[in-house]
């Protein structure tokens, strides 16, 4: 089957304190962006790829698709929430008979063992969610300063790349958006279809801080990269 993903790539740099989108920072010499798109071209060379960046720094995504020059890459630009970014990608590429994967462009630290791993369940279930365990103590706040303890074990923290059968996701994104679609994964159950959750990655952070800069670094210098 074909694999396709749409990278979405539109954030700020607002939480990191600068100017530059977060996506083009720098990480071993390398934009964020460039380290994920290394990654998905590592676990399946044939990848379809679509990166959805805001439209004044398509030209810096070119450029970083120059570094991969025998790379199926194509662009559009984002929407006004992650729901019309998404579908932007998703209606650039012919998609049947597909996989796709949806990435957040941030989250460079994905191997491609995750990648293959949601690739393999989506083709038996139709669907592949990262997710991890809670390893924190959870409350869930109730109001007036109040909150519960929540039972950790039946919480899961969800990653990116969500990942399903196209004939499965493509019609889910036909639906009006609602502001309960905060992912693809919510996206796809609204409109009927079940979601599989798979065992993801802790080093799969979302690049969203300056430390977590020099903890991304870290863990590739730890492999090697």
């Amino acid at each position: 089957m074909k694999k396709i993903a749409v990278i979405v790539a539109g954030g700020s740099g607002q939480r990191m304190g600068v100017s530059l989108p977060k996506q083009f920072l720098l990480l071993k010499g390398k934009s964020l962006l460039w380290h994920t798109v290394r990654a998905f071209l590592e676990a399946y060379p044939d990848f379809q790829l679509v990166i959805v960046l805001p439209e004044d720094h398509l030209a810096t995504g070119r450029e970083i698709a120059d570094s991969f020059p025998t790379a199926n890459i194509h662009f559009t630009t984002g929407g006004a929430t992650r729901f019309h970014s998404v579908k932007n990608g998703l209606e650039l590429l012919d998609t049947t008979h597909a996989i796709v994967f949806v990435h957040d462009g941030v989250r460079c630290l994905l191997t491609p063992t995750l990648i293959k791993r949601c690739y393999e369940q989506a083709v038996i279930k139709g669907s592949a969610i990262p997710a991890v365990a809670a390893t924190d103590s959870i409350r869930i706040a109730t109001g007036n300063d109040e909150s519960i303890v929540a039972d950790r074990t039946q919480v899961r923290i969800i990653q990116t790349p969500q990942t399903f059968k196209a004939e499965l996701l493509l019609p889910a994104f036909n639906q009006e958006y609602k502001d309960s679609f905060t992912d693809e994964a919510t996206v796809a159950e609204a409109y009927g279809n079940k979601i599989c959750l798979i065992e993801g990655e802790y080093n799969n952070l979302k690049i969203t801080r300056p430390i977590d800069l020099l903890v991304a670094e870290k863990i590739l210098e730890e492999r090697g990269l």
